[in-house]
């Protein structure tokens, strides 16, 4: 065990996975000379060489494509996509081919590829460079979702990601880069795809929490000493209905928080579920506190107001362990958006 700054730990998997199997590649632009442009694959040139660490052109479309090929004919590539909008330009190559390969085989081709982007708002980079996206991807079967929420997630979860059969997107969150905690290496730091872990214990309510809102979670609830559960999802597709569901059957209420826009989030999937399932164990109504439906703003203040803070965590939980009566998001109570 040691302790490591996220991206560090994203570098330590990604060498660990290279070393032991020689058909992992890594792929994206400044990947190789310059180490990532975040430093995730900071030494993998000078140990591996640059057939297996490549600099790419700066076209997601084509390096993209030739990971897929790669992957369907037995390499595990990674690629790096430095900003998640720039998985834009080739989407075609992720939902339309890497997702559709064993299906379209009948099982006789996979496509073990990772796709890597940085996701997420509070470091400045404004509106097209700090979303998160995660409903470009989720909803397309074939494909698996994960997003880290410490260095320690990051290490496991990157790890499972290389070593599954099929594609896994690898959403991993900028602001996060920097985090340090310990980092358990070897076997015993490796996660499973599609589980998910107690972040926080707690009776009152259930709060479902993914990537950066999970350490916002826990620091509201620290804050306010507020009675609840926080389940850090970390993958999101699939997801791990078993855990939610036996906590929301213990504490009679389910609350999700996420970083992206209200419409289309995927808490709505998690809430549609659980209301399902285990109606008969709500206490109140379940509901989501999500960013607005705006673009992510470029000015500081505004930028922190966009994405649900510690004070509106604590606002929204406090209101509802008390009341039972779903809060009014921030832009509702002041009157500027529905």
């Amino acid at each position: 065990m040691g302790s490591m700054r996220m991206n560090q730990a994203i570098a330590t998997a990604l060498a660990e996975e290279m070393r032991e199997n020689s058909s992992v590649i890594v792929m994206g632009e400044d990947v190789a000379d310059a180490g990532g442009p975040f430093k995730t694959s900071e030494g993998l040139l000078k140990e591996f060489g640059p057939k297996r660490v490549r600099d790419t052109p700066i076209s997601e479309m084509g390096f993209t494509g030739a990971a897929v090929g790669a992957a369907a004919l037995g390499l595990r590539p990674v690629v790096e996509i430095m900003f998640v909008e720039f998985l834009g330009v080739a989407l075609d190559a992720v939902v339309t081919e890497a997702a559709k390969f064993r299906y379209l085989s009948q099982g006789q081709v996979s496509c073990p590829m990772v796709v890597r982007a940085s996701i997420g708002s509070g470091l400045g980079f404004g509106c097209q460079h700090s979303q998160t996206l995660e409903n470009w991807v989720a909803a397309t079967p074939g494909l698996k979702v994960a997003c880290p929420s410490d260095p320690q997630s990051a290490y496991g979860l990157l790890k499972a990601a290389i070593r599954d059969p099929d594609p896994v997107i690898f959403l991993e969150p900028r602001a996060l880069y920097a985090s340090r905690g310990e980092v358990v290496t070897g076997p015993d730091g490796l996660l499973e795809l599609g589980r998910a872990r107690i972040a926080r214990e707690g009776t009152k309510a259930t709060v479902v929490t993914l990537g950066r809102t999970t350490s916002l979670t826990r620091a509201a609830a620290q804050q306010a000493n507020l009675d609840i559960e926080i389940i850090d999802l970390l993958s999101l597709v699939p997801w791990d209905v078993k855990t939610v569901c036996a906590s929301v059957k213990r504490t009679g209420r389910l609350v999700v928080i996420e970083e992206a826009p209200h419409s289309g989030g995927w808490g709505s999937e998690i809430i549609s579920t659980i209301t399902a399932q285990a109606f008969a164990s709500l206490d109140a109504a379940p509901f989501r506190i999500t960013a607005p439906d705006v673009p992510v703003p470029y000015q500081r203040d505004l930028e922190a107001l966009y994405l649900p803070s510690e004070s509106e965590i604590v606002r929204q939980l406090e209101s509802y362990l008390v009341t039972g009566v779903v809060p009014q998001p921030w832009w509702t109570q002041e009157g500027i958006a529905r």
